[in-house]
């Protein structure tokens, strides 16, 4: 290494000092899906960026997806896919495939690479412990000729509506990442299938989380000119939203990260999961990499 690399090196982990500060036993929820789990490469750096992250003082919790994992699995077992309203139906035989997937191959997949990079990290679903309580969701629909309201079901899809931290606190405190699969567990006893992006967003806002991560296969929120606003305040939202600014899926994201800031989540960041080592320049350089939603934009 040059005498170069190696003051570069030095800097840049100077410059990292405050951001260390600022975070030290800090919760950081991070919801980590799209291209960077099915990515090899990315997926071993980003086992790595949560070792560094515990290694430093923070206390990273991963909330995983696995929609695509669950498609080949569908396909390959044969079992046709229903929807309604362009929502998935997760019927008996879909939510076991789901949790079959969920919270046993991805997750263990996962833990085992954060153990690969010299961490220590246990796998759990949201069954267990009850950490996720989860409800039916249903939608209303109205019929346009007549007016009448009915509600659609999904089957075994759940929305939270409690979350237990305890287990997630055990394992925290025993020096390892929780890496949680979005299975909730209904008051009745049934298995639900829960969306990972509202998953993790509950259990950030549970933890009194100071960051939630979300890893997306997008920049963030771009403006009318394609750049990217890497600071929104709540305050912005609905204008963003009502001029054509913020469109389509990211309307959803914006708006559950904005639930999330209200409820007491200082700051949720959507970033490009894409990115090598993104949670680490989001949260540790000055200007990040993603699109951070918070209430006054500080």
């Amino acid at each position: 290494m040059s005498d170069f690399d190696t003051s570069e090196t030095a800097r840049i982990l100077s410059e990292a000092l405050p951001f260390l500060q600022l975070y030290d036993d800090q919760v950081i929820v991070v919801k980590f899906g799209g291209h960077a789990m099915v990515d090899e490469k990315l997926a071993l750096q980003f086992a790595r960026d949560m070792v560094m992250l515990k290694v430093c003082g923070l206390n990273p919790v991963v909330v995983h997806g696995g929609g695509p994992q669950i498609n080949r699995m569908l396909d390959k077992l044969a079992v046709k896919p229903e929807f309604r309203e362009g929502l998935r139906v997760t019927d008996d035989a879909t939510m076991e495939i789901v949790e079959m997937v969920l919270s046993g191959s991805i997750n263990k997949s996962i833990v085992a690479s954060i153990q690969q990079a010299g961490g220590r990290a246990v796998g759990i679903s949201g069954k267990d412990g009850n950490l996720l309580i989860a409800e039916r969701y249903t939608k209303e629909k109205k019929d346009p000729a007549t007016g009448a309201i009915t509600r659609v079901d999904f089957g075994q899809v759940g929305e939270p509506s409690r979350v237990n931290t305890e287990i997630i606190h055990t394992i925290m405190k025993s020096d390892a990442i929780p890496v949680i699969a979005p299975v909730g567990i209904g008051w009745d006893g049934g298995t639900y299938n829960v969306n990972a992006d509202t998953a993790a967003g509950a259990i950030a806002s549970a933890l009194s989380a100071k960051r939630l991560l979300m890893l997306t296969d997008v920049a963030g929120v771009l403006d009318k000119q394609k750049q990217l606003i890497r600071e929104l305040r709540l305050a912005d939202v609905q204008g963003l939203i009502d001029d054509g600014t913020i469109t389509a899926g990211m309307i959803p994201k914006i708006e559950s990260a904005a639930d999330v800031v209200k409820s007491g989540v200082e700051g949720v960041i959507i970033l490009d999961g894409r990115v090598p080592h993104s949670v680490l320049l989001e949260l540790l350089t000055p200007h990040g990499v993603g699109t951070r939603v918070s209430r006054d934009g500080a």
